[in-house]
């Protein structure tokens, strides 16, 4: 008899107790799979490591991809026994391009991935396995020193986990991934971590994943080629995957890499691509208006053969209508019944579906099936017919947020029938659910184990029935709305014609100014010139009399 899986709640994986290293029996096959591009010298070391694992040589088989180098690597001739070496295939390049190739070859039912740059301990895989045996949806994360000093030899790597002094091969550096390490401290090795914050542990270097979990979660995003370990992480939590990290799955990272040698740079390079596929950075998705790859809320409302369309088209516009810009709307119903053939427009039997197709047909907010990409991490089911306040969607998932919930049950109204509710449901809380429960199992109820459920009454959190005419008719205005509409219009029009008098009295006042500095310029240039004349009238009269008293003087005293 197969023995129950695990229910573990939030991430505490603190519920599962693992083994102690060294004295347990293992039982699961594992594929580690080591993207390389250009990296022969640091992947002998690795490989080398890999050949002096603790965990039983028969369970553990390796892929290396080879991206691209420029020199074709080889493999050398200290290595695991059950290695290959494969070309990533064509059609791109990169990281994950690499990784996929590798997962879509590793036959073992965990894979870890490592990278070519990684020189792990001898318990590294043990320490990272044990816990796949406990549950299959952990991801289990290596625990990272960094080193930028002189390389060990293949051999010398191989000795030193044989005598256990692996953590002597290099010299340590000061360099760590202190954010990370922050975070898990900060919340008890991850264990009180919430589902939007446990996720960004994952950084990929060193970590294992159960294959059927990895595969269900679609893999790696090939078309990135950095910040595919954040997209994937992302899509494991909204898989059901819970983190473990692992202090003793010790592993040596050979020289630093990129996020600390220019963190700016890569930081400027991933914010677009993380924006558009990671939801949680709300930080990174601040412009108004703009539409995102994958959504913040994938709401639902069913449009049943019997619904009216005044009912859906309500409950659509005023979901469509809140200041989250990322929520994406999928309006199910019998769309096959809406043949092109001929009808009667008017008594078509479908005329309330056909309606609310033609109101959405060309809204990119509106789907009509399910879309394919863009995992959500929040759904809410509406019924059609119930209108919400502008800040009920948002209000709702910070609640969830804020209490880490898996789901909230909104009534609505109770009737004869039976209560009317809306729900808004994580969707993590729900494949990790579906990841645990049995059939005997009402899945609300697991829900509510893993991660709980609220229930809450609808008209607090602004749901109410739309108004009996939808959509707005405008009304004719009263006789006092159109005599208040004269009486303003004729006001706009004083303050008008006020506003151009003061301007132009202004204008006058300026001018005025002005002529009365140039007067009293002329005046004082006139009382310049008047002080002028009598000068010289007094010079020319001194003058006069100055020849006269000559003449006189002449003629009293003649020259003899």
């Amino acid at each position: 008899m197969t023995p129950p899986i695990p229910r573990i709640p939030h991430n505490d994986h603190g519920v599962l107790t693992p083994p102690a290293l060294g004295d347990w029996e293992p039982a699961l096959t594992v594929t580690v799979v080591i993207p390389a591009h250009d990296r022969q010298e640091t992947l002998n070391l690795t490989l080398a490591a890999l050949s002096a694992q603790s965990y039983p040589e028969h369970l553990l088989d390796v892929i290396v991809v080879d991206d691209g180098s420029a020199t074709p690597l080889h493999l050398p001739g200290l290595a695991p026994a059950r290695t290959k070496l494969v070309s990533s295939p064509p059609g791109g390049w990169g990281r994950a391009w690499a990784v996929q190739a590798g997962i879509d070859a590793a036959t073992g039912e965990v894979v870890l991935v490592l990278d070519a740059d990684m020189v792990p301990h001898r318990r590294h895989v043990e320490a990272q396995l044990r816990w796949h045996h406990l549950a299959p949806y952990v991801v289990a994360l290596g625990w990272i020193d960094f080193t930028d000093g002189p390389l060990s030899t293949p051999e010398q790597v191989a000795d030193a986990l044989a005598a256990g002094t692996e953590d002597r091969l290099f010299p340590l550096s000061p360099h760590r991934h202190d954010w990370a390490e922050q975070i898990i401290r900060d919340h008890d090795g991850l264990r009180t971590a919430p589902s939007s914050l446990a996720t960004r542990i994952h950084v990929g270097a060193t970590a294992s994943y159960p294959a059927a979990l990895l595969r269900s979660a679609g893999g790696m995003d090939t078309s990135l080629v950095l910040a595919e370990d954040t997209e994937l992480g992302y899509r494991l939590t909204q898989a059901g995957a819970v983190y473990v990290p692992d202090p003793e799955s010790r592993a040596w990272h050979v020289g630093l890499p990129t996020a600390m040698r220019d963190h700016r740079a890569l930081k400027r390079y991933n914010d677009p691509y993380v924006a558009d596929r990671v939801p949680y950075r709300r930080y990174l998705r601040t412009d108004a208006g703009r539409q995102w790859l994958v959504p913040y809320v994938d709401v639902t409302v069913a449009a049943a053969g019997s619904c009216a369309y005044e009912d859906v088209r309500a409950t659509v516009d005023t979901l469509l209508a809140g200041p989250l810009p990322d929520v994406r709307v999928t309006v199910t119903g019998p769309w096959d019944l809406l043949t092109p053939g001929r009808r009667s427009p008017l008594t078509d039997p479908h005329l309330d579906l056909r309606l609310v197709q033609a109101t959405f047909a060309h809204d990119p907010r509106v789907h009509f099936h399910p879309p394919a990409t863009g995992t959500a991490p929040f759904r809410l089911l509406v019924p059609p017919g119930w209108v919400v306040a502008k800040d009920t969607v948002e209000r709702l998932v910070a609640h969830m947020e804020e209490h880490d919930l898996g789901s909230l049950r909104v009534a609505l109204e109770e009737t004869e029938a039976g209560v009317t509710t809306a729900r808004l449901d994580r969707t993590a809380a729900l494949s990790r659910a579906a990841l645990v429960a049995t059939p005997q199992d009402d899945p609300d109820d697991v829900v509510d184990e893993l991660f709980g459920l609220e229930w809450v009454d609808g008209e607090t959190w602004g749901f109410s029935r739309r108004p009996a005419v939808y959509p707005p008719r405008r009304r004719p205005p009263s006789e006092l709305a159109a005599a208040t509409a004269r009486h303003e219009k004729e006001l706009a029009l004083y303050r008008k014609r006020v506003a151009a008098l003061r301007a132009e009295l202004a204008q006058a006042r300026k001018e005025a100014a002005k002529n009365g500095r140039d007067a009293a310029r002329w005046r004082e240039k006139a009382e310049s010139w008047r002080r002028e004349a009598v000068r010289l009238t007094r010079e020319r009269d001194r003058t006069v009399l100055r020849r006269a008293v000559r003449r006189v003087r002449d003629l009293a005293f003649p020259a003899d």
